[in-house]
């Protein structure tokens, strides 16, 4: 989330009705994927120019990496095809493409070309410079884009294209740290040193993020992973905090410790918006475990709107093309994760606790969230009792050969009865307050045709029970992808 901005006035319309806001939002998309290019093939160019000034001297290494002077061009493209029991139309805008788990909106069957199945598709620039001693100058500029559709990633606008429709007639629209921002993966510089770790200022993959990605068995693929797909994992409670912009971290390693600690600005006064990260851990014989603690305030889970509170927008001044409703939470989040490697065998296992509460800071109607999207719904009332989820999960990876590996993985959510009123205590669907859980396995094999280049085919299920099934459509699905990736 943006710390609170005044609010934006525009004209009002229906998602489907807005030709032309549609055009021009894909003029102006267009015209970012077009500079984000026009930087990176300036980089491209630069390091042409350097291997042809050097190449006299001495043969060309058979296997160079893109790299100039300390910074370096690297990228993702993974793309494949995917069938879904109980989906939704694929959007050409969020991160993953379609729905892979279980929604609210999962209705018939689907067949897709599906982005970043296993990866996120995405195209960045790292720079090191040597300063002082073992101390460098570091940077990170990260784009994520769709393949299937050339846009740059954007699940906030799959949300905003989904105002005032139905369940049983929207396309896919989920919530997500990434919500067309130019270098949406992340966005930092500056400083690290073998010695006494990395410090560097700006947007980041969060330390929790980063250890649910290391101790995930399916690398939190999107197509293969509950909690790769799902943020509310890596985002101690909302996915929008998987990411954190205006923050500072911290990463080291000291033998066989390590620790980090993470702290987001709120761009203002108060704790509104901020949020503190730490993390200890130890590895050895094969062995490593880590310890996370993440405490957010005024995190946002965001939603499209209703036809009722579209109806609503001209009387606010906002317009449904960048509209959201937004939830409002203070969240504290604990987990522990470790894995076990011997042979070509690694056992992975996590667990989380995460409590969300009313905001102690409410945020009015008008504030704005990632991407510069406006809440023009807020909620924070929906945690009069506190909610507590539990994430838990197991898998293994197998190296088959040199070339296949295999995985397998299990995963679960466990929520507590949380709803007030006349459904306090509940157990069953009647409200998303009451109790539930939701259910995943998943089984994937990986083959490596070259070095930068893998072919993958896996199944994924997850199902939904109770309270976590309030509202929905129906309450399961199998979802089986194959696919490509390339690496650069």
């Amino acid at each position: 989330m943006t710390p609170i901005r005044p609010q934006l006035h525009g004209r009002t319309c229906v998602a489907s009705a807005c030709p032309a806001d549609d055009s021009a939002s894909r003029a102006r998309r267009g015209g970012g994927i077009a500079r984000v290019v026009w930087v990176l093939a300036a980089a491209v160019a630069a390091v042409a120019v350097a291997q042809a000034q050097s190449a006299a001297p001495a043969p060309k290494a058979p296997d160079s990496s893109l790299t100039w002077n300390g910074i370096t061009l690297y990228g993702i493209v993974d793309v494949g095809v995917q069938y879904q029991t109980h989906g939704v139309p694929i959007s050409d805008y969020f991160p993953a493409g379609t729905e892979s788990i279980i929604q609210k909106n999962s209705n018939g069957s689907i067949n897709a070309v599906t982005p970043s199945n296993l990866s996120q598709s995405r195209i960045g620039l790292s720079g090191n410079e040597p300063l002082v001693g073992d101390w460098a100058g570091v940077f990170r500029l990260e784009t994520f884009f769709n393949p299937q559709s050339g846009d740059i990633s954007d699940a906030l606008k799959s949300q905003a294209l989904n105002n005032g429709r139905a369940l049983d007639v929207q396309s896919t629209n989920v919530d997500s740290s990434v919500a067309g921002q130019y270098f949406a993966g992340a966005a930092y510089a500056g400083f690290s040193s073998p010695t006494y770790g990395t410090f560097t200022f700006g947007r980041h993959v969060t330390l929790l993020a980063d250890g649910v990605a290391k101790y995930d068995p399916m690398g939190v693929a999107q197509a293969f992973s509950l909690i790769g797909f799902s943020g509310t994992t890596a985002g101690g409670g909302d996915t929008e905090d998987r990411r954190l912009d205006q923050s500072v971290k911290y990463s080291a390693k000291y033998g066989a410790v390590h620790l980090g600690a993470l702290y987001q600005f709120s761009g203002a006064s108060g704790s509104t918006n901020t949020g503190t990260q730490l993390q200890l851990g130890i590895e050895g014989a094969g062995a490593s475990v880590d310890a996370y603690y993440f405490k957010k305030y005024n995190a946002i889970a965001t939603a499209a709107l209703s036809a009722a509170q579209v109806a609503s927008l001209p009387t606010l001044g906002y317009s449904s093309s960048n509209s959201l409703a937004g939830t409002i939470s203070d969240n504290e989040t604990f987990g522990v994760m470790g894995s076990y490697g011997f042979g070509a065998t690694k056992l992975m296992a996590g667990y989380e606790h995460i409590t969300f509460d009313n905001p102690k800071s409410p945020l009015t109607v008008g504030s704005l969230t990632i991407g510069g999207y406006v809440l023009a719904v807020v909620n924070n009332t929906a945690f009069n009792n506190q909610k507590t989820l539990q994430v838990f999960w197991a898998g293994v990876k197998f190296a088959a050969t040199p070339k296949l590996d295999l995985a397998a993985a299990y995963y679960g959510y466990k929520q507590n009865s949380f709803a007030t009123g006349l459904n306090t205590g509940c157990s069953d669907a009647r409200s998303s307050g009451c109790s539930g859980t939701e259910s995943s396995a998943s089984l994937l094999a990986d083959y490596k045709f070259a070095k930068r280049f893998d072919g993958y085919f896996g199944t994924f299920w997850t199902g939904v029970q109770d309270g976590l099934a309030n509202g929905f459509l129906n309450k399961s699905t199998l979802t089986t992808t194959t696919g490509i990736r390339f690496r650069f």
